[in-house]
């Protein structure tokens, strides 16, 4: 066997542990010179080959490098796992001193805001809160509301109607004639009247459809806060002040209104209610074009045929209903000039709110 130079196996192994940058490389020079096939256990196993005297001189040069090398290896092992400790520390450091970052907190929508500011100011005048299905009947919607079939009064509303099963068309009746996505939150005016005896003092806030082309003013789907008021004279007057209240309250300063004759089918007499300019006080400005009033509503004293729809016989009921976008008032409130994004789900429009 060639004879191999101990004290250059050395340097040559000392070199290579130097150079290893991991303990996979270091493993792999352990293996090179000190494993069970490794340089220097070869040379310990050739001393059999030898002379005695060349036996105690090789054998003891090569146990003399063997305590070297491992020593260097533990060294090195020792300060490869150092290193990579210190690296993961510096990766994991944190620094307490810097302000942490603050999470994102969700809020509510500026309808549900401008709905419980509607809510608010109407229960504290005695009103309660109403509700009732979205997808409404023929009857509730329509005929109920003094609207029968063919009527004209139909065509102010752009109805987007559902196909019925065949189960429905068979039992057909008020309560399963043709349906529809409701058009209003009229109807639940009947639906409660049935259930209810006056006095009756509510509010109906709700999602409206109507089949419409959208625009910066117009949706497809929108909100609506209906009122109704029945009981023993009851006037014009009450309304006019009650509303009155209402968007003083809402807008947070002194708002006069004036009423306009118009037509409802289910209102006798009907008006549409303008109000002080929110922007201008009435002086007229470019957002009321000048007239210095704003139309808000559609309103009336209720027809005698809504009660008798609705099964109120009693002997001289009046009363007032009322009907406005909340959409509009959110609007007006937060200057916005576009309705499609209050449903747009654009966070960037939002979280200013």
């Amino acid at each position: 066997m060639e004879k191999v130079d101990s004290k250059l196996l050395k340097e040559k192994a000392l070199e290579e542990i130097k150079k290893a940058n991991s303990p996979e490389e270091l493993g792999e020079v352990f293996n090179k010179y000190l494993g069970k096939q490794g340089e220097l256990i070869n040379v310990l196993r050739s001393l059999a080959d030898l002379n005695k005297e060349e036996k105690v001189r090789i054998g003891m040069e090569a146990n003399e490098v063997k305590d070297i090398l491992r020593m260097e290896f533990e060294k090195k092992e020792k300060e490869l796992k150092e290193e990579k400790k210190r690296e993961s520390e510096e990766k994991e450091w944190l620094d307490v001193t810097i302000p942490g970052k603050k999470p994102k907190a969700g809020h509510l929508h500026p309808l549900t805001l401008v709905r419980w500011k509607i809510e608010e100011i109407f229960k504290g005048m005695g009103f309660s809160v109403a509700d009732g299905p979205e997808v409404e009947t023929d009857f509730y919607n329509f005929e109920a509301l003094n609207i029968p079939k063919d009527h004209p009064a139909r065509d102010m509303w752009d109805t987007l109607w559902i196909k019925a099963p065949a189960s429905a068309k068979a039992s057909a009746g008020k309560q399963q004639s043709k349906l529809l996505l409701r058009t209003h939150t009229s109807p639940v005016q009947i639906r409660y009247m049935e259930n209810n005896k006056p006095p009756l003092r509510i509010i109906i806030p709700g999602r409206i459809f109507r089949k419409e082309a959208t625009d910066a003013s117009h949706d497809f789907q929108f909100h609506h806060v209906e009122g109704l008021m029945v009981g023993k004279d009851i006037s014009v007057a009450n309304f006019k002040g009650i509303m009155q209240e209402f968007f003083s309250s809402f807008f947070g300063k002194q708002t006069d209104l004036r009423l306009r004759p118009s037509y409802f089918p289910f209102t006798e007499p009907s008006f549409e209610i303008d109000i002080t300019c929110v922007v201008c006080g009435g002086k007229g400005c470019s957002v009321c074009k000048e007239a210095g009033w704003l139309e808000m509503m559609g309103c009336g004293m209720v027809h005698p045929n809504v009660y008798k729809n609705s099964g109120l016989k009693e002997k001289g009921l009046t009363g007032f209903a009322f009907g406005m976008g909340w959409d509009r008032l959110t609007m007006m409130m937060y200057k916005i000039n576009e309705i499609r994004l209050l449903q747009s789900g654009d966070l960037r429009f939002l979280s200013q709110f």
